[in-house]
């Protein structure tokens, strides 16, 4: 089987690399200090747009799961109404249940024994119905979570993660609620919880490594492409500069020649690798790359990436890697949060291959337009009656008028 480097090289013409020095056997990489090269950030409307196109989704979603985290899944109206700053809810909760009809039911009860009746939040069944069919969705890929969160371990310098941690990132990648609960003790031949749960020092370990989860998405795509040409193609990262970006010849030198270095596994040891050398900052592009390949949107926070630093090695300025290697990421700054985002993984402001798990963002869109619709339908047949009722009003202002000249006659 022949050997030949994964077919870059049309995607980053507009770098205008010469690759003719390769032939020279004398030729040796002079790959210039990283700290001393600077990519000028640029906006990308598209990927802009598919952040925007989800905040409504999100905020939506972010008060279900306050009410959902209630004892008995109810709230009193006025409580939610406290913490609309912490909701990043920008009107009442009242005009917020009007707006998206479908998602509580509004009743009144007692705070306490003696006290007013106030209005009270709880689901309503369609929302019940929705949780129902997340399970399903849950249920029918638990292999596929499984792997995931086998991966998040195999990535990590020791195998182990704070729990905490990936509580604060289930939703990043589409882990259900109750997975340290139901999920981890399920498979104790994948994990195990360490630590002492009441001082808060929880973890979760790896147990057993599995070969076939040690696979990252761009060995798998290379090892496909090898099986579909019969020519070994070396793996290495899709680099795109989006239309209308350019960058300088000192920066264009350096992106050819990283990009000859060979690729490293986000799965292999790299204990032995120097932090500040051109092998470990491949090696932390490619976990990056990696973890924004799990996640369900192939787009996370930097804040919330930054969590694993340690986990994961980065260097105390990995967030720059989204600017320096901008044909593989693209650092959004849509709506103040720093979101990196994963080029290859989209095309204008739509995903080109979307996660199994997203059936459940999918499902609660549905959820969400059926009352937008509704609400539509209302205020429609509210405008047709009163523009009636004006009509009407209209017709009788004339008669009377015409009554009252009779009448001067």
């Amino acid at each position: 089987m022949l050997f030949k480097s994964k077919p870059i090289y049309s995607s980053i013409s507009k770098l205008n690399l010469d690759f003719k020095s390769f032939l020279n056997p004398k030729f040796t990489f002079q790959i210039k200090p990283i700290s001393s090269l600077k990519v000028i950030w640029r906006k990308d409307q598209k990927l802009d747009r598919a952040i925007e196109n989800d905040k409504r989704y999100k905020l939506c979603a972010r008060v279900v799961k306050e009410v959902l985290n209630e004892p008995g899944q109810a709230i009193p109206l006025r409580y939610l109404e406290k913490r609309r700053e912490r909701l990043r809810l920008n009107v009442k909760v009242k005009t917020f249940i009007n707006n998206n009809p479908g998602l509580f039911e509004t009743y009144y009860d007692r705070i306490r024994p003696k006290s007013d009746l106030v209005p009270f939040l709880r689901p309503s069944n369609r929302l019940r119905n929705f949780l129902e069919e997340e399970k399903r969705i849950y249920n029918e890929n638990e292999e596929f979570i499984v792997s995931k969160l086998c991966k998040l371990l195999m990535m990590s310098r020791y195998k182990v993660i704070s729990v905490d941690k990936l509580a604060h990132v289930k939703r990043e990648f589409g882990f259900p609620n109750d997975f340290l609960v139901n999920l981890v003790p399920k498979y104790s031949n994948y994990f195990r919880l360490t630590g002492c749960p009441v001082e808060g020092q929880s973890f979760l370990e790896l147990v057993e490594w599995n070969p076939e989860f040690a696979k990252s998405v761009i060995e798998r795509r290379a090892e496909e492409e090898s099986r579909l040409t019969g020519i070994r193609v070396r793996p290495n990262f899709d680099y795109k500069l989006p239309a209308g970006f350019f960058l300088r010849k000192e920066m264009r030198e350096w992106v050819r020649d990283w990009l000859e270095l060979d690729y490293i596994s986000p799965y292999e040891d790299v204990s032995h690798l120097d932090q500040a050398s051109q092998e470990m900052e491949k090696r932390m592009v490619g976990v990056l790359h990696e973890l924004l390949s799990l996640s369900l949107l192939k787009r996370v926070p930097v804040s919330i990436l930054g969590k694993f630093t340690e986990d994961y090695r980065f260097s105390n300025a990995f967030s720059s890697v989204f600017t320096r290697h901008s044909g593989i990421f693209y650092l959004s700054l849509k709506g103040g949060i720093k979101t990196a985002v994963l080029r290859e993984a989209y095309k204008d402001d739509q995903l080109i291959e979307k996660d199994p798990l997203l059936e459940v963002k999918d499902k609660f869109v549905e959820l969400l337009e059926e009352g937008w619709k509704e609400r539509a339908a209302l205020v429609r047949l509210r405008n047709e009656e009163v523009k009636k009722d004006m009509e009407l009003m209209a017709i009788r202002n004339k008669d009377l008028d015409e009554e009252s000249c009779d009448e001067e006659l």
